[in-house]
């Protein structure tokens, strides 16, 4: 039997914000007490301290992964990050959406003067302190984000990454009065709501599994008193799916990539060297060399461009521009990923680089001047510009029919 009951029984008008955001219910004979926070409020961090002091649980959940928890205690393992591995495995996009993710959220925490996360810091150190068991309640990150993007159609895969680099321009208007109004359920819910109608792929991978994943690991932590400390806006979300049925493989499995994905990607290059062979029997050998000109010189100059964008060294832009047209017809490598190859060696990133890398990442100077992020987005752009290339090159190539 599942029952609610939150904790404030006052009227509504003198309802405190800290009353808002701690539920209790009880579970299986657990009690649990979750409490919904903003990740970048200093009232969020006091309260979730406070609350595990006075509850006394024998377990605290908080919604982090194993990756960011490593991440938060283990500051250093940046300082080990090998960035060609990493062009390598073809984990670029992934690294480059985490440290956007992270700039906005870390410009908004440094506002306030407050860690990013902080209540999750707080939790688990008062839980230690207490002799509590830790369970890290969240999905990892990284299924997260690959989840996020297979499910994604390509539009809004298109309108998503614009809105993510311009999150580095962002937040400097945004008080702390905002911050709090983030954890009052109504103004929350609208906009997920807003959130959910026009990117529904994101929202269902972002937060509707994630309140599953998250429902189920609270529900099942060990322990007759529990605290749980969510995000407020997977509050509701957990609410409604503790006590349900939870499929926790299905939302922890990584989708396999469309296979339309593998029919485009090998499709172009072969619509292009048709073109160029038909323009051979058609139009003749002038015709066909006239194509081959204009495919080298707009791949060329558009991933080229994409390099010097990011201000990078000479002999990188060389071999984007010498790249981009061999590898525009060979979707198993990208010349983005040769220029990012190629920039590691020619300027591999210090250590300093690693220890600076959370200041950097909260300007848009600094992302253009830490050569690790440099590297990220020069794969981006590179890659971005040898794209445009080939869509703008084949309508010129017909006109030599």
């Amino acid at each position: 039997m599942l029952v609610f009951s939150i904790t404030d029984l006052r009227s509504k008008e003198e309802e405190s914000l800290e009353d808002q955001n701690i539920h209790r219910l009880t579970h299986d004979g657990k009690e649990i007490i979750l409490i919904g926070t903003a990740h970048v409020s200093r009232e969020s961090s006091e309260l979730v301290e406070r609350v595990i002091s006075e509850e006394k649980p024998d377990t605290v959940c908080v919604e982090l992964c194993n990756s960011r928890f490593e991440a938060i205690k283990q500051k250093k393992k940046w300082q080990e990050t090998d960035i060609v591995k990493v062009i390598r495995k073809k984990q670029t996009s992934l690294l480059l959406s985490q440290l956007l993710m992270a700039s906005f959220q870390k410009k908004i925490a440094d506002k306030f003067g407050i860690k990013p996360g902080e209540e999750m810091l707080r939790a688990i150190d008062k839980a230690e302190e207490m002799g509590a068991t830790i369970i890290l309640a969240d999905r990892d990150i990284r299924i997260t984000l690959l989840r996020t993007w297979r499910m994604m159609r390509l539009w809004n895969k298109i309108k998503l990454l614009p809105g993510m680099l311009l999150s580095i321009f962002i937040s400097e208007d945004i008080s702390e009065e905002d911050i709090e109004k983030l954890k009052q359920g109504n103004v929350l819910e609208l906009a997920l709501e807003t959130f959910g109608q026009e990117l529904p792929e994101i929202k269902t991978a972002l937060i509707d599994e994630r309140d599953k994943y998250l429902a189920h690991k609270i529900e099942n932590a060990p322990g007759s008193r529990i605290v749980a400390v969510a995000g407020a806006g997977h509050v509701p979300g957990i609410l409604k799916n503790i006590g349900k049925e939870i499929n926790l493989a299905a939302v922890n499995q990584i989708p396999p990539k469309s296979p339309w994905g593998k029919v485009f990607a090998w499709g172009i290059p072969a619509a292009v060297i048709g073109l160029i062979i038909a323009g051979f029997f058609y139009s003749g050998t002038q015709a066909s060399l006239n194509m081959i000109k204009w495919w080298v010189v707009i791949n060329s100059i558009l991933a080229g461009l994409g390099a010097i964008a990011v201000l990078a060294h000479p002999a990188t832009i060389a071999a984007s521009v010498i790249a981009a047209p061999v590898t525009s017809l060979n979707p198993m490598i990208a010349a983005g990923w040769v220029a990012g190859l190629t920039e590691a060696t020619l300027r591999k990133p210090q250590v300093k680089d690693f220890m600076d890398l959370g200041e950097n990442i909260t300007s848009v100077r600094g992302f253009w001047r830490n050569k690790i992020t440099r590297i990220l987005l020069l794969v981006a752009f590179v890659n971005l510009g040898s794209s445009i290339g080939t869509f703008v090159a084949i309508p010129l190539m017909m006109r030599f029919f």
